[in-house]
């Protein structure tokens, strides 16, 4: 078969264990496979430049197909108690864990991010399980004291439905996750859009639950899939769909806001990051060095969250700079599933192109090389797709630096005083991760006030990348406001209702407003 002889034995086991064959269905409804008939996508890696499989994609008659199975089985789903639905999701939970190996291995393969990371993102799935488990008995409504006599009012939740969630190829999975399971709990069921640049990664997934789904006899339809682009608009479009949770850039989010908003849908938007770390002059460096060079070149610096600027005290610059270079001086570039390498690929030859020519934007701009970039050949993984992590001497108002490049280029500057530092950090349209390292308690106090740093998070001696599922993750400005995963986001995947009990034998009136007749 074609795709075992183009790869390793190690490969074509990890992609057999997970179902993953030669040929794929773009469609899914958690217990049947449609055969679909639109456009095939060739998924290649950017790992070595092999095809690893072809999935042919939706079409819109198939996807109708998918939302008439989902609309049927929201009816059933949200009638199952939800800490029912939640005992389905610890049981999701296990099988991520008994296949945690080789999806972690397909994440690697197929996105190019690192094994440590690829791993890392299949224990997300697993820990939003977990969480998703607990809050299946905590979808707690308030009680209010009435203004009327013998009246008692409540709030109380209730899933809002069929829930359209569009990911991205640099989370192939665990956005999914972050979204699914806690909409699953509340009641709703999902259609899931995966990334066209990583689609068997959300097919596997589909493959790793069915045996619960079928175990369970959960309704068909409560978990669908649904690939190709085309797909993403007629999600957006369709007044069925009343809430879309979608990954992506700011571009593409500006279009998906106004096509929900059009039809009065809702919409949870995470899109770009432009994030910083402030380096004070009371920071420990030694724990800046691990902060910052893995948020910069983590995940080829692919990630929503990855550091793009390092805001430096003045009279630590230089040193900081050394530092810097000896690190990356020791950054290992090559094949993600060899866990001795810190650095893979980028995505694919179009994201090379963008890297390559932000450095010349940031270099007729005035930037400085610091670390030197550039594509990067390697004997036997030729690809094409690997670059050096760089590092820029730049000013915050450069253009190229307002934007956000899916790459690993760190843009370093230096400050006086903290309340520059933090107007850089805050001065770009984005808003969604940022950091400050420091000891100074007045500077973290400040950095974590109103009038310090404006991202959804803030974080002190911690890098920009790597939230726990907990915390509700998102952002603000450009990156769109939306929040998923964990603390209370679960409420954005239900419809809120006040409810008032008159249980005694007259009939006021709230404000005291009189009717008599």
């Amino acid at each position: 078969m074609e795709i075992a002889e183009k790869k390793s034995t190690e490969i074509a086991k990890f992609l057999n264990e997970l179902g993953i064959k030669e040929e794929n269905f773009g469609a899914s409804t958690g217990l049947n496979n449609l055969k679909t008939t639109g456009a095939i996508i060739n998924s290649y890696s950017p790992v070595d430049g092999s095809l690893i499989g072809r999935v042919h994609c939706a079409t819109e008659a198939e996807y109708e197909k998918v939302m008439e199975t989902a609309t049927a089985a929201f009816k059933v789903w949200r009638n199952i108690p939800a800490p029912k639905r939640g005992e389905i999701v610890r049981q999701m939970g296990e099988q991520f864990r008994k296949y945690k190996e080789p999806l972690g291995q397909l994440v690697s393969y197929e996105m190019g991010k690192s094994l440590q990371e690829g791993l890392g993102e299949v224990q997300e799935i697993i820990d939003i399980c977990d969480f998703a488990v607990g809050l299946s008995r905590q979808l707690y409504g308030l009680t209010m004291h009435s203004e009327r006599p013998q009246h008692r009012m409540y709030e109380q939740w209730h899933p809002l439905g069929v829930v359209g969630v569009i990911s991205a190829f640099n989370f192939p999975v665990a956005v999914w996750s972050w979204n699914t399971m806690i909409a699953w709990v509340c009641g709703d069921v999902c259609i899931w859009k995966p990334s066209s640049k990583t689609p068997l990664c959300s097919i596997a997934c589909q493959n790793i639950i069915s045996e619960v789904l079928r175990k369970n006899n959960v309704p068909e339809g409560v978990s669908n899939i649904v690939i190709g682009n085309a797909m993403g608009d007629l999600i957006n479009n369709d007044h069925r769909i009343p809430l879309v949770s979608f990954t992506g850039s700011t571009k593409i989010g500006r279009r998906v806001s106004a096509k929900v908003a059009e039809r009065f849908g809702k919409s949870i938007l995470e899109l770009g990051g432009n994030n910083a770390i402030i380096v004070s002059e009371h920071a420990d460096l030694n724990m800046v060095l691990v902060g910052a060079v893995f948020g910069a070149v983590g995940t080829a610096g692919q990630r929503c969250t990855s550091t793009r600027r390092l805001i430096v005290h003045e009279s630590i610059y230089d040193k900081t700079i050394d530092v810097l270079k000896k690190a990356y001086g020791q950054l290992k570039i090559g094949n993600p599933l060899d866990k001795n390498n810190h650095v893979g690929p980028l995505i694919d030859k179009g994201a090379v192109n963008e890297y390559l020519n932000a450095i010349e934007e940031a270099i007729k701009e005035g930037g400085k090389i610091i670390v030197e970039g550039g594509v990067v050949n390697i004997q036997g993984y030729e690809g094409g797709c690997y670059v050096k992590p760089c590092i820029i001497e730049a000013k915050n108002s450069f253009k190229i630096v307002q934007q956000e490049t899916f790459a690993p280029i760190l843009y370093i500057m230096k400050y006086s005083k903290i309340e520059e530092a933090i107007a850089m950090q805050n001065g770009v349209p984005q808003g969604l991760s940022s950091s400050i390292f420091t000891s100074n308690m007045r500077e973290v106090e400040l950095f974590l006030s109103a009038n310090g740093s404006d991202c959804g998070i803030a974080n002190v001696n911690i890098g920009t990348s790597g939230a726990e599922i907990g915390g509700a993750f998102g952002g603000e400005k450009e990156t769109g406001g939306g929040r998923e995963s964990g603390s209370d986001a679960w409420k954005a995947y239900m419809r809120r209702q006040t409810n008032t009990i008159n249980y005694g034998s007259e009939l006021p009136f709230a404000q005291g407003i009189k009717f008599d007749f």
